[in-house]
């Protein structure tokens, strides 16, 4: 690297870190921790947006939370009973919980989360919640809730992330989204918002009246807005900030923390979201309709070197619609090794035979903008399709742009990640499923259909009996994995980075998007 780029990187993580002399003087338990994009908001029951779920999560919670291998774990519910139907809960809170205002957490505000609120405002909850069918609060630590018909994914839907709880007293009969308090969230958390100034960091504040008597051992979390990939290297190198997370980090340079010994790198945390990657196709363009295409597109892409050669190691080759990190995965499936001469035998019978220059079909790629290696992924797929005929156009836009024409099905094929949110039900029925063909983004926006899989998802969805739920999940797998809906690329594992000296900072399957109650500082 020349001088000239160095010194302005340095200069970049320099403006980034000004705000610190603003600050008062560091608390004795200070962490520090990059977050980029700025959240629009911290109101969890309003925004699922990446860093409002990494911030926010300290400040609100759900009932349940999970460990790391995805099963469900007391948070404000302190246990529950579920009936021999499947269609009965029956939630004991835990006592003496109170809200950052000082307010009683109740039965009520329960209630009113589920029954009321999140169901308008939360793009999760409006679907998973639709299955309530009552709830009834006998007392103000008691909740029963029943469904309409068994739904095995409902605990999942009940975590912080999926359902936080929102306080009755704030938000009961007004404006969610114009609320005079969405400016000072208030949840039930270990932290509270202490300050916030806009474009430069936001800091959180113990909760002194946390209901978990010994927690949290942190005195204040602060989070510094830092755009800049260079400068959030920087930063951590420098220990300006203790911890980064998700896609902080360039891939290439996280083997360079890894041997660094003032440092920690983990792939755990983020069981829950277990992150997939593909190419989405727009299924009303032409042959990309025909399975046959779209098979090809798989036989034509190597899935190792996308992982070993781009990503770095940070991912692995996906086989299909659900993450090998994921309850109900299955290895039995369809294959689809690296082989263009399959791909090209696929394009002939589909009579897609080359043109003078060798073109078979052209197609436009709509790139993901979230940073260099999916720019890189992206210019692998051109030349990998270019070996076998097909004729890549990249297309590069904004993220609000991207967002837009996947909405509105303006696509040919673009590059997506999405997360899986612990359960088939919550974060893998809405890509595949027909009745979920909208003009909204992460939901079936590349109009397949297959009654088929409809059917699969419908009959796990009220499966109680965990072998035949299994069985239909891997039934789903493989018909999906032959008809190829979309090219499954790669699990991506997201590497969390922190200084050596941070202590339990990942205890749970939502990893740094958790409470942080339990996380310190070594001397």
């Amino acid at each position: 690297m020349g001088k000239r780029m160095f010194s302005a990187l340095v200069g970049v993580a320099l403006l980034a870190m000004s705000s610190s002399a603003s600050l008062a003087q560091a608390a004795d338990q200070r962490l520090s921790m990059a977050i980029n994009p700025e959240p629009a908001t911290l109101i969890l029951g309003l925004n699922l947006q990446a860093p409002t779920q990494t911030i926010g999560g300290k400040i609100y919670e759900g009932l349940i939370v999970f460990d790391k291998a995805l099963d469900p774990q007391p948070s404000l519910a302190e246990s529950w009973e579920i009936s021999a139907d499947g269609k009965t809960y029956t939630f004991n809170l835990q006592e003496n919980v109170k809200w950052h205002d000082g307010a009683p957490f109740s039965s009520a505000d329960v209630a009113f989360s589920l029954g009321t609120m999140l169901p308008q405002t939360h793009p999760i909850a409006r679907t998973t919640l639709a299955v309530i069918d009552t709830i009834e609060t006998p007392d103000d630590d008691t909740v029963v809730i029943t469904l309409k018909n068994p739904f095995n994914a409902f605990l999942t839907a009940l975590a912080m992330n999926t359902a936080p709880m929102m306080p009755k007293h704030i938000y009961e009969g007004t404006d969610y989204a114009a609320n005079p308090a969405n400016e000072t969230p208030i949840g039930t958390g270990p932290f509270k918002l202490k300050e916030w100034k806009k474009g430069e960091y936001i800091l959180l504040e113990r909760n002194s009246d946390y209901w978990q008597a010994d927690r949290p051992h942190l005195d204040e979390i602060l989070f510094r807005v830092i755009p800049d990939e260079a400068a959030r290297s920087i930063a951590l190198e420098n220990g300006d900030v203790q911890v980064t997370s998700f896609s902080d980090i360039e891939y290439v340079d996280v083997e360079r923390f890894r041997s660094n010994d003032n440092f920690e790198v983990t792939y755990e945390g983020y069981e829950f979201f277990s992150p997939l990657m593909w190419i989405e196709i727009n299924h009303r363009v032409g042959p990309l309709g025909d399975k046959r295409y779209r098979q090809a597109l798989m036989y034509a892409l190597d899935r190792n070197f996308i992982a070993d050669a781009i990503w770095f190691g940070s991912a692995k080759p996906a086989t299909g619609p659900i993450s090998s990190t994921m309850k109900y995965y299955s290895a039995d499936v369809p294959e689809y090794p690296y082989d263009p001469a399959k791909a090209e035998q696929l394009l002939d019978e589909m009579g897609l035979t080359p043109d003078a220059s060798g073109v078979r079909h052209r197609v436009k790629l709509l790139g993901l903008p979230y940073g260099t290696t999916f720019v890189r992924t992206g210019e692998y797929i051109k030349q990998a399709l270019s070996k076998v005929g097909i004729e890549v156009t990249l297309e590069s836009v904004d993220r609000g742009t991207w967002a837009q024409r996947v909405a509105a099905w303006d696509y040919e094929l673009t590059l997506d990640f999405v997360y899986q949110l612990g359960h088939p039900a919550i974060g893998i029925h809405r890509t595949y499923s027909s009745s979920n063909i909208r003009n909204v983004l992460f939901s079936n926006t590349m109009g397949y259909s297959n009654p088929e899989v409809d059917t699969l998802f419908d009959e796990a969805t009220v499966e109680t009996d965990q072998a035949r739920l299994q069985e239909t999940y891997t039934k789903a797998q493989q018909v999906l994995v032959d008809d190829v809906p979309l090219a499954w690329l790669i699990e991506i594992k997201f590497p969390t980075i922190h200084a050596k000296t941070v202590e339990g900072l990942v205890t749970t399957a939502h990893g740094v998007n958790g409470s942080f109650a339990d996380v310190q500082i070594a001397e």
